[in-house]
């Protein structure tokens, strides 16, 4: 189970109270009232596929909010890989309480650890390299805490968590306040306890202005292989250097060998594949 800061844990309550509104609205679950209201019931989850697991606190508040007195036993923790056909837990109590938290539960063990699980294999394929594997705010809504969470269970990075936490410099932004060196001055006078302000530049030339200007972070649009290599020689660890656009577990690696330190990748949170998870009920 993950360490519940307060934060996370009030976030999963809020994830958990909002995906059971949703599926039980005013009436509750209409086809569980086919059993007894007292039975008991015993359930097991196992995996179909490779996968990292995560979203463990979620899937257990779904069935602990309706049966606070229910039972899980798990047999493998989050960010542990796991086989197909493999047991994942046990879950034991109120049989109509574990059919309508089902749903709700392996939704999100199922798309946290997708998250993680694809997470993982960006970070395998760049193993070796310095280059550490970053996440985006492409989250899906109300689920940022939560994918960022299975971000770092898959072994990535997290960035700003939103537009209150960091500044990114992006092209409308050097626009309208007068350049890059305008830009940064400005973002460094407003926010100067802020650990994240980062720029974004198109060419060598934005770069050179933005490292005069005193840039510890840049975001390199769109840069081709020879122009992240040259960028890199030039920079000489003076900022940090992150690649970013349309990069693919096929050009991950490539890319981390340019001696690039960072790689931003927004599919890992916004174009989620669900692990294929099973659970079967037996009535006791």
């Amino acid at each position: 189970m993950p360490h519940q800061n307060p934060e996370l844990a009030a976030v999963i309550r809020a994830n958990v109270h909002s995906a059971l509104a949703e599926d039980m609205g005013t009436d509750g679950d209409l086809t569980a009232q086919l059993v007894p209201e007292k039975a008991l019931g015993h359930a097991t989850v196992i995996t179909r596929q490779h996968a990292v697991l995560c979203g463990s606190a979620w899937f257990n508040a779904c069935f602990k909010t309706l049966d606070p007195g229910c039972k899980i036993d798990w047999y493998v923790r989050d960010g542990s890989q796991v086989a197909p056909n493999e047991k994942l837990c046990e879950i034991r109590g109120n049989a109509r309480a574990l059919l309508t938290a089902e749903r709700a539960a392996l939704n999100f063990l199922q798309t946290l650890s997708g998250t993680a699980t694809l997470t993982h294999r960006y970070v395998d394929t760049v193993k070796g390299t310095q280059a550490k594997i970053m996440d985006t705010r492409k989250t899906l809504p109300g689920l940022r805490l939560a994918q960022k969470y299975a971000v770092r269970i898959g072994g990535g990075h997290n960035q700003r968590v939103g537009l209150f936490d960091g500044i990114l410099i992006k092209e409308n932004h050097i626009m309208a306040a007068g350049g890059v060196c305008n830009a940064l001055k400005q973002a460094y006078r407003l926010a100067p306890e802020i650990a994240s302000i980062q720029i974004e530049v198109e060419t060598m030339a934005q770069l050179s202005e933005a490292l005069d200007a005193g840039a510890k972070l840049v975001l390199l649009d769109n840069f081709n292989l020879e122009q992240m290599c040259n960028a890199v020689e030039f920079t000489s660890r003076r900022a940090e250097l992150e690649a970013s656009g349309g990069i693919t577990l096929k050009t991950a690696r490539v890319i981390a060998e340019t001696g690039i330190d960072r790689i931003s990748i927004g599919a890992l949170t916004k174009d989620v594949e669900a692990v294929d998870l099973s659970m079967r009920f037996i009535a006791s």
